[in-house]
C-alpha cells in the first residue's frame, strides 16, 4: 500500500473510532475538530430520517446508536438520501436490543416516509378505465402495503411495548396525487389484496379474486366475492390502482 493511501486508511479509521490510530504528523486538537465534524453530520442525517427512535431511545442510548454505526458499518453508497436504508441494515445485522427489540421494525417504517416522497418510479403504461378482473390490475408505483411484528405506529416515548403481540401491525403507505405520503392500517384481507397486486404481473383482477376467496376458504361464497370486488373498485377510487396494464 501507498504511503497516501495507507494516511488516508488511518485518517478514516481514526475519524469513525478515536482509539484507532491517527496517521503521524496531524495535530490532535484538528482531528477531534475532524472527528467532531463527521459524527455530527452522520447525527445530524438520522436524526431528521429517525426522530420517533431519536425520541424514543433518549438522548445517550441514541447517541451510541449512531457511534456504533459511524465505527462499525461500512456504507456501500455515498447518497445521503440513501444512508437511512444503510442505517436500518446495520440495525437488523446487530443482536436484539433487549430493551428495543422493536428497533430495526421501527427504522423501517419511519424510513418509508423517506422513501415514499422521494421515489421515482415512473408511472407504467395503463388503461385507467379497463375492466378490473378481466384485465390484470395495476398497483400505483408510490403505494407500499407493510406487515411488522411491533406496533411500530403506536410506538414512542410513552410506549414501548416488551413483548410481541399475537397479531401483526399490517399498514398502508402511499403518496397521493397531491404529493402527501398517507399512513393507515389495513385489514389482514385488504393487505393480502394489496400484496398480491404488488406482486402481480400476469394474473387477471378475477384471478387474484379467486385466489384471494381460496385462500380464505370463501371459494364458494358469493358475498365474499361481492365484498372483494369492492375493495377493488375502491382501491380504484383512491388512486392507488392505476386501471390496468396495456
Amino acid at each position: 500500500m501507498s504511503t497516501l493511501k495507507a494516511r488516508q486508511f488511518a485518517f478514516a479509521a481514526h475519524l469513525r473510532d478515536e482509539t484507532a490510530a491517527p496517521p503521524p504528523g496531524i495535530e490532535a486538537r484538528r482531528l477531534a475538530v475532524y472527528r467532531e465534524l463527521f459524527f455530527n453530520t452522520i447525527e445530524n442525517l438520522l436524526a431528521s430520517n429517525f426522530p420517533v427512535i431519536k425520541k424514543t431511545l433518549g438522548q445517550t442510548a441514541w447517541r451510541q446508536k449512531v457511534e456504533d454505526f459511524h465505527r462499525q458499518y461500512r456504507a456501500q453508497t455515498p447518497l445521503f438520501t440513501r444512508i437511512g436504508c444503510e442505517f436500518i441494515d446495520f440495525l437488523q445485522q446487530q443482536p436484539q436490543d433487549p430493551a428495543a427489540p422493536w428497533l430495526a421494525e421501527l427504522a423501517h417504517y419511519e424510513w418509508m416516509e423517506l422513501k415514499a416522497q422521494i421515489d421515482d418510479s415512473p408511472v407504467p403504461p395503463h388503461d385507467s378505465d379497463a375492466d378490473l378482473l378481466q384485465g390484470i390490475p395495476l398497483l400505483a408505483p408510490q403505494v407500499w402495503p407493510l406487515a411488522y411484528q411491533w406496533p411500530v405506529e403506536k410506538i414512542g416515548p410513552a410506549f414501548k411495548p416488551t413483548g410481541v403481540p399475537a397479531q401483526p401491525s399490517l399498514l398502508l403507505v402511499y403518496r397521493d396525487a397531491d404529493m402527501q405520503v398517507r399512513f393507515s392500517s389495513l385489514a389482514p384481507l385488504a393487505y393480502r389484496l394489496l400484496q398480491l397486486l404488488q406482486e402481480n404481473r400476469s394474473q387477471t383482477g378475477q384471478d387474484l379474486l379467486q385466489q384471494l376467496a381460496n385462500e380464505a376458504d370463501q371459494a364458494n361464497n358469493p358475498v365474499f366475492f361481492t365484498q372483494a370486488q369492492q375493495m377493488l373498485t375502491s382501491l380504484k377510487a383512491q388512486g392507488l390502482l392505476l386501471g390496468t396494464q396495456t
